[in-house]
């Protein structure tokens, strides 16, 4: 239900917000009013309730009307003078009980009157989290509510005025928010129905959820909790954080998403899984060049194939030099050192004539 609403409204501006135009509005108490963004049971807000006594001097304009401060939260006359006014007490009033309750039952007749403000708040339960959303009009007209007041005499003899906020059922709209809201009067039609004195008004028919699409909502900082918070930071509009927990969530997932993968199934995995596949084929192709060895054995082969092609090449390259410098004559052109493949492919290669001189042979003689 109501518990908080803005109410930064001048003086002169909430009897218009009434529909007050036109009648006479005598002020009460006013120099106890206090705007705020954060009004709470407890505090001096502004009514406009009927003035008798100002139509029964014949005040121009037909009825008078008068616009008196007084405290939210209400104190029935029968209260006892000891007592210590509780504000939160009966701050609210539903309307399906008023004519049952001993504390509203009397005040229908001729203590209804209007409450004038920019909007409320209204909280949303999330577990143990509440996260407060404003509400207001989309044009930012003033949100008028149908109330009820009473005053009271303590034991040092001040009268003290008070008022209670009717609610009625949640409209089909922010049902999702909360199951109450204010009635809230959207019209002239309505407020003078509530206002009304006689006899054949049916001030029952306004009590009911306003399901108009201009009323409009959003999140605001939950430090508007405290009465204590006060200032435009109330209504300002905060982004709640339900994209971000989305991120979180999503991060989470991928990452557990990556350790529960098979290792095996992953682009490195299958070429780690290809590799015996590879040096069998390799194998196989060797066989096809008539090459002995499989893949088993290559390492141990073309390690031995190099300690005797590095023997060979040294003796031939002493051998070479020695008929060199006998004969004292060129080499054939048949006979120039061609530089072969890699020795780590040894496997790769035909066999090697004995009379041709080797890789090793040719970088021994320079």
């Amino acid at each position: 239900m109501c518990g908080r609403a803005r109410c930064t409204l001048r003086a002169d501006d909430i009897p218009r917000a009434c529909h007050r135009n036109t009648a006479s509005v005598r002020s009460v108490n006013m120099d106890r009013y206090r705007p705020s963004y954060n009004a709470s049971p407890g505090s001096n807000l502004a009514v406009v309730r009927r003035d008798d006594a100002a139509s029964g001097a014949g005040a121009s304009g037909g009825d008078g009307y008068a616009i008196h401060c007084m405290k939210w939260g209400l104190i029935p006359s029968f209260t006892k003078k000891s007592e210590k006014p509780d504000f939160y007490k009966m701050f609210n009033a539903r309307s399906e009980s008023l004519s049952e309750k001993a504390s509203f039952r009397g005040l229908i007749p001729r203590s209804r009157c209007l409450v004038a403000v920019e909007g409320f708040y209204e909280w949303k339960k999330d577990g143990s989290k509440k996260q407060p959303y404003y509400i207001h009009f989309k044009d930012g007209r003033p949100l008028v509510f149908a109330a009820l007041y009473d005053s009271w005499q303590n034991s040092e003899g001040e009268i003290l005025y008070t008022f209670t906020i009717v609610t009625t059922a949640a409209s089909s709209a922010i049902q999702w928010l909360h199951d109450r809201m204010p009635v809230i009067l959207g019209d002239k039609e309505a407020t003078d129905t509530w206002l009304s004195v006689s006899s054949n008004s049916k001030f029952d028919t306004v009590l009911k959820p306003y399901e108009q699409s201009d009323l409009v909502w959003y999140p605001v900082t939950p430090a508007m909790g405290k009465p204590s918070f006060d200032g435009p930071e109330c209504i300002k509009e905060i982004h709640l954080k339900v994209e971000e927990k989305g991120t979180i969530l999503k991060f989470f997932s991928r990452k557990e998403f990556k350790e529960e993968s098979n290792p095996e199934e992953s682009t490195h995995g299958k070429s780690l899984k290809l590799e015996p596949k590879s040096v069998k084929e390799e194998s196989e192709s060797e066989e096809k060049l008539e090459t002995p060895c499989s893949s088993k054995t290559v390492d141990c082969d073309l390690k031995s194939e190099l300690e005797t092609f590095s023997h060979e090449g040294e003796t031939k390259c002493k051998t070479k030099r020695d008929h060199e410098e006998l004969v004292g004559s060129k080499l054939k052109t048949d006979e120039i050192v061609k530089p072969r493949a890699s020795p780590a492919k040894k496997a790769n290669l035909k066999s090697v004539d004995d009379k041709q001189p080797t890789l090793l042979s040719y970088f021994g003689k320079k």
